[in-house]
């Protein structure tokens, strides 16, 4: 879809952008072409110490490495008014892509820049986040930065996570990255921070169907899991007739099935469902199965939709046990409820897209982001920019120069307006 003629007054440096998008791209960069930067490796610290020295050429501030070893730069002052806060993450999951995450502490980094170049003046401080492990790594937390940051977990808690392969504590790959424990209170709050604003690729296709750039978070899905066992019987595989099992795999399959018929059912665009682990035992090919795990992932955002959702699949598991003779334990393990997004980031993030001549939808993120946190002690919203084919978590992520541009030119202005319109 072509933009409407419309130009903002104030428009970012997408050259700019896109060369410190492949710079960064760099770091971590494996023979394959994907990226490695979990918390804590070396790829890491690479990212971290060229942020930091990028930050200070361009800003000539140095750079806050608070408690749980955020990234923080104090770009502008602005008063004595609460902070308007950019930034995502600089992690990446193993053989990913240069734009998840990366992307939006650097279209953060230009928009400041923009700002400051520009002379603009803001009535509000301006400052640049990257949050520490936002990706599931080796410690076995992820959102860890922005965790902190909301309060949702204490530094006594650090000492239970570690390494899986070197068993290092996190506490100690923490201090290595340049935080601590004795720095804790330096994390930022909400007496502190007035709005917080991320921009990241889709990681999905409805950009891509909608032929837009762009678009306005509305909020972060919830996520509801269950682990599903299913208890048959085992016996001899060439023994005993069809008719006279109970195959604890075959119920499973059955449930995942049924499951999968239920969810395209509800026709909803903001409901989606995957059944990614499972275990089969005994697991030997002479064997009927007597017992099968598996752990079912719903991505849902709308509570009376979730009720509606488990009584249907109670409804459909019933049928099963019975049919099959086969018994199905479930057992809710996450029940995690999605997060809306600021009215009054939504509205200057919608109006900033808007003024860059593109219409402003708003989407659900199906995936969780830091901005899920950092909502619990500050109005938080999100823009999205489109994800070529849908992917992400991979290395063929990519996003155009072009849809980059108008993601930043209204996130530029999204800043501006958010300024002008915020209370304190």
């Amino acid at each position: 879809m072509k933009p409407i003629k419309k130009k903002p007054m104030n428009n970012i440096n997408i050259d700019r952008l896109i060369k410190n998008v492949q710079t960064l791209g760099t770091i971590g960069e494996n023979p394959e072409g994907g990226i490695d930067r979990a918390l804590g490796s070396e790829a890491d610290l690479l990212a971290r110490k060229w942020l930091m020295e990028y930050w200070k050429e361009v800003f000539h501030r140095e750079t806050i490495v608070d408690g749980i070893a955020n990234m923080w730069l104090h770009v502008e002052n602005g008063g004595n008014k609460k902070a308007i806060v950019l930034g995502s993450h600089h992690d990446a999951v193993p053989n990913g892509g240069k734009y998840d995450g990366a992307l939006g502490v650097l279209m953060a980094t230009e928009v400041a820049e923009t700002i400051a170049e520009q002379k603009i003046t803001l009535k509000h401080p301006l400052m640049i986040v990257s949050f520490t492990g936002e990706e599931p790594n080796p410690y076995g937390i992820s959102t860890l930065g922005s965790k902190a940051l909301a309060g949702r977990i204490k530094k006594d808690q650090l000492m239970n996570y570690s390494h899986r392969d070197t068993t290092e504590n996190l506490v100690e790959g923490i201090q290595r990255l340049g935080g601590g424990l004795e720095k804790w209170g330096e994390i930022p709050g909400k007496e502190e921070i007035g709005a917080y604003l991320e921009c990241h690729i889709e990681q999905g296709n409805r950009l891509v169907k909608m032929d837009l750039p762009v678009a306005c978070v509305s909020a972060i899905t919830g996520i509801y899991r269950e682990q599903i066992t299913v208890t048959g019987e085992a016996n001899h595989a060439g023994t005993t007739m069809m008719d006279s099992r109970k195959d604890a795999l075959l119920g499973a399959c059955e449930a995942a099935l049924a499951m999968e018929a239920i969810l395209l059912e509800l026709q909803d665009k903001d409901i989606v469902g995957t059944i990614g682990y499972i275990k089969n035992l005994p697991n030997e090919a002479n064997i009927i199965p007597d017992h099968t795990e598996m752990i079912l992932d719903v991505r849902i955002s709308n509570e009376e939709k979730k009720i509606k959702l488990q009584h249907q699949i109670n409804e459909r598991m019933k049928e099963i046990e019975s049919r099959r003779g086969v018994k199905i334990h479930r057992s809710i393990i996450l029940n995690q409820p999605a997060q809306p997004m600021s009215d009054v980031v939504i509205r200057a993030v919608s109006r900033g897209i808007e003024q860059t001549g593109f219409p402003p939808v708003q989407l659900v993120s199906m995936a969780g982001h830091d901005a899920s946190n950092v909502a619990v002690i500050a109005d938080s919203g999100m823009i999205f920019v489109r994800s070529i084919d849908g992917k992400s978590h991979c290395k063929e992520e990519y996003s155009t120069p072009g849809d980059i541009e108008a993601c930043a030119n209204a996130m530029l202005q999204a800043v501006l307006i958010l300024d002008e319109e915020m209370a304190e």
